[in-house]
């Protein structure tokens, strides 16, 4: 009996099959490799829902450390954006981004296995989460970069909407359950051993790539390789592009207060509110059940809204809601806080499903890794200032008042898009922007401008821009 390379029956016998088995072929649930990537990521993004909690947790707690500190490690976490972002996506542009992206979830693994054997041996510092932050953030600057640029060739840029949903979906759901389940493992076990359940996820995410059958093929390399010409090329890709400029500056402006408020939010729940771990876990899946709503109504708002309109008018509707969060008190007062992160979050959710959607399609392949390390350069780069400034921030105006400074911060974030060229673009329909900015792209390479300003209907672990 004859086979097709992926092993199925050839000819007649492959017309023979019922009729949802070749439906379910034809779409991407179908696609042996995008499962196999979807269920890594997936047990993936459970795993690193306990680091985000038991990181801080384990300083605080553990190791009784102060407010400022806390906020080093936020920064040490994402120092690697700004020192190795932009050579990475020169790397990943000349190599195959599957064996970049395994080896990077094997070196995250090893490395947070170190914490739970250090705490065993009474030997955990704070000097080794620092460690573990930095490294951490190096395999989490490889993976993200490798990952946006290896997810079009696997799927196709047909799939790449209803792919990028999907991956969205399990990020936000388990940020649902995510910090509930973190919780209860570190009021268990402590905060340094439940490090073991996300150094696991990281095995299974590797495991899983090393599963995918589809052949990757390499990338050309250029005549004479130029380490800093190429940083030029993405860079230059991505300041030209007015729309590009504007997502990326309101996007890092966010992610720079995010990060602030990530660096004090645990410190102000336990030491101003009085909660325990398990209290906190369960009030931050405030932010995931925004999350899951944002996913799941994010295509139907693109449609009704627009595909242009969605990316400013997410932002600017819900990131005001973050001046809540000051106004959290024990007892009633906590809706403040969960009522702010579910909105931030599902703002967040709807406005990364259309603006990695939106780069994805527009950048050439050949340039996709040094396009989403130029971007991720920019926007996460701004971390580690916020990690700085919160810790700051807090140790000198308290937490409450840090706060009130850092979520007016998000408030504002959203400017950048209110003055960008987004605010004249109505839609994309069929394969053409329409409306006045519809001739604000210029087509990068030998593509047509139909292909390049297709349909933007997709969304974008780790691995949106924004972080909630």
């Amino acid at each position: 009996m004859s086979k097709t390379r992926s092993g199925e029956p050839a000819g007649p016998l492959r017309r023979l099959r019922d009729p949802a088995q070749r439906k379910l072929e034809g779409t991407l649930l179908g696609h042996s490799g995008f499962r196999r990537l979807w269920f890594g990521q997936t047990v993936s993004v459970f795993g690193s829902q306990v680091t985000v909690l038991a990181l801080p947790l384990a300083a605080v707690l553990v190791l009784h450390a102060s407010t400022f500190q806390v906020g080093l490690l936020t920064t040490a976490g994402y120092a690697a954006f700004l020192v190795i972002g932009l050579p990475t996506g020169v790397w990943v542009d000349r190599m195959r981004r599957r064996p970049i992206m395994i080896s990077a979830d094997l070196l995250r693994a090893v490395t947070l296995a170190s914490v739970p054997v250090a705490y065993a041996l009474g030997l955990l510092t704070l000097a080794q989460l620092y460690a573990v932050a930095v490294v951490q953030g190096v395999g989490t600057v490889f993976f993200d970069v490798a990952y946006m640029s290896y997810l079009p060739g696997l799927v196709g840029r047909d799939h790449l909407v209803e792919s990028n949903a999907k991956l969205q979906v399990s990020q936000s759901v388990a940020e649902v359950s995510g910090p509930t389940v973190s919780g209860f493992l570190i009021g268990v076990f402590s905060a340094p051993v439940a490090f073991v359940a996300d150094a696991a996820s990281f095995v299974v995410s590797a495991c899983s790539l090393l599963a995918i059958g589809d052949r990757e093929e390499r990338p050309e390399h250029p005549d004479a390789p130029n380490l800093r010409a190429e940083i030029g090329e993405g860079l230059r890709f991505v300041v030209t592009q007015p729309v590009l400029r504007m997502i990326a500056g309101a996007t890092s402006t966010g992610n720079l207060f995010l990060s602030a408020f990530g660096a004090i939010s645990v410190v102000f729940l336990v030491r101003q509110i009085g909660l325990d771990a398990a209290t906190i876990g369960i009030l931050t899946s405030a932010a995931a059940i925004g999350g899951v709503v944002g996913a799941f109504s994010a295509t139907w708002l693109r449609r009704r809204v627009g595909s242009a309109r969605i990316i400013w008018l997410s932002l600017t509707v819900s990131a005001p809601c973050a001046l809540l969060i000051p106004l959290t008190s024990p007892g009633s007062g906590l809706l403040c806080y969960a009522a702010g992160l579910f909105m931030i979050s599902s703002g967040i959710i709807v406005y990364n499903v259309n603006q990695a959607s939106f780069r994805q399609l527009l950048c050439p392949p050949r340039l996709l890794g040094r396009m989403n390390a130029t971007m991720r350069f920019i926007v996460w780069g701004t971390m580690p200032v916020g990690g700085l400034l919160g810790g700051t921030l807090g140790t000198w105006l308290g937490d409450r008042s840090a706060l009130w400074v850092i979520t007016s911060g998000i408030a504002l974030s959203p400017v950048w898009l209110l003055v960008s060229p987004l605010r004249r673009m109505h839609d994309v329909s069929g394969d053409r922007l329409s409306g006045p900015a519809a001739s604000l792209h210029e087509p990068q390479d030998e593509r047509s401008e139909d292909q390049l300003h297709g349909e933007l209907h997709l969304p974008a672990r780790h691995h949106d821009d924004v972080r909630p």
